[in-house]
C-alpha cells in the first residue's frame, strides 16, 4: 500500500502548490453564502425555518467538497494528455492502488476546502455544534470519497478536459441544486421529493447538517449506511475502469 500514501501525498504536494487553485475555489461559495444567506434569510425567517444562516452553512460546505472532489478528474485526463499518467501506470503496483491514491489525495484536499468554507461561514453568522464535529468529519470525507471517485471513474473512460467539463456540468448542477443543499426535503413535490432520495449528495448534505445543527432528515445512521454503501461502489467501479486505461 505504499503506492497509495505516496501517490496521495503527491496529490497534496500539487495542491499545496496552487495558492490560485485554493483561493478561486472559495469564490464560489462565498458567493452562495453572501447572495443567498443575506437575500433569502429574511423570506426564510417569515415562513418560521429560522435562521437561514443554520440551514444553509452545511449545503455550502458539502458544494465545496463536491465541486473540489469531482473535478479531480481533470488531473487524471491532464496527466494523460501530457504522458504523466503514464509513468505511474508503468511502475510494478496495481492499478487499483494508483486510484486508490489519487481518490484519496482528492478527497483529502476536498475535505480541507470544506474545512475552511466551515470558518468562513461562522463568519456570515453559521455557529455550528461542535460535539459531533469528528463525525461531521467523516461525513464529510465520505462524500469527497464518493465524487473524487467518481469523478476519476468518468476520467479513466475519457481523453478529452472538454468533455469531462461538459458530462460534469450537466451532472453536477442537478446533483447539488436537488440534494436539499438549498432548501427543506419536507413538503417537496412528489417528483422532487423522489429525485432527492436517490441523490447521493442528499445524504452527505443531510448528514453534515445533522451533525453541525441538529437538523436531520433522514437521521444520521440512514445517511452513514447509504454513504458507506455507495462509497464501495464506486471504488470498485473505479478500480475496475482505471485498471482498464490504455498507455
Amino acid at each position: 500500500m505504499n503506492a497509495v500514501y505516496i501517490l496521495w501525498l503527491r496529490e497534496l504536494k500539487r495542491y499545496s502548490r496552487s495558492r490560485s487553485r485554493i483561493i478561486g475555489s472559495l469564490g464560489q461559495p462565498i458567493l452562495f453564502l453572501f447572495a443567498l444567506g443575506f437575500g433569502l434569510g429574511p423570506i426564510f425567517q417569515k415562513a418560521g425555518q429560522g435562521n437561514y444562516f443554520q440551514f444553509l452553512g452545511p449545503g455550502i460546505i458539502s458544494m465545496s467538497i463536491l465541486f473540489t472532489a469531482i473535478f479531480a478528474g481533470i488531473q487524471v485526463i491532464w496527466d494523460k494528455q501530457f504522458g504523466f499518467l503514464k509513468e505511474t501506470l508503468v511502475a510494478p503496483v496495481p492499478r487499483w492502488q494508483i486510484m486508490l491514491g489519487k481518490t484519496a489525495g482528492g478527497a483529502t484536499i476536498a475535505v480541507i476546502q470544506g474545512m475552511i468554507v466551515l470558518i468562513l461561514a461562522t463568519i456570515f453568522g453559521f455557529r455550528p455544534e461542535i460535539s459531533l464535529l469528528l463525525v461531521t468529519i467523516i461525513f464529510m470525507l465520505l462524500v469527497a470519497v464518493f465524487f473524487t471517485g467518481l469523478g476519476i471513474s468518468i476520467a479513466s473512460v475519457l481523453g478529452d478536459i472538454n468533455g469531462f467539463q461538459i458530462i460534469m456540468n450537466f451532472l453536477v448542477q442537478p446533483v447539488f441544486f436537488l440534494s436539499g443543499a438549498l432548501f427543506p426535503l419536507q413538503n417537496l413535490p412528489k417528483i422532487i421529493s423522489s429525485i432527492t432520495q436517490i441523490d447521493p449528495l442528499t445524504y452527505g448534505v443531510d448528514g453534515i447538517r445533522g451533525t453541525l445543527t441538529g437538523m436531520s432528515h433522514f437521521g444520521l445512521t440512514v445517511d452513514m449506511t447509504v454513504l458507506l454503501i455507495l462509497v464501495a461502489i464506486v471504488l470498485s467501479i473505479g478500480a475496475y475502469l482505471f485498471s482498464k486505461i490504455e498507455m
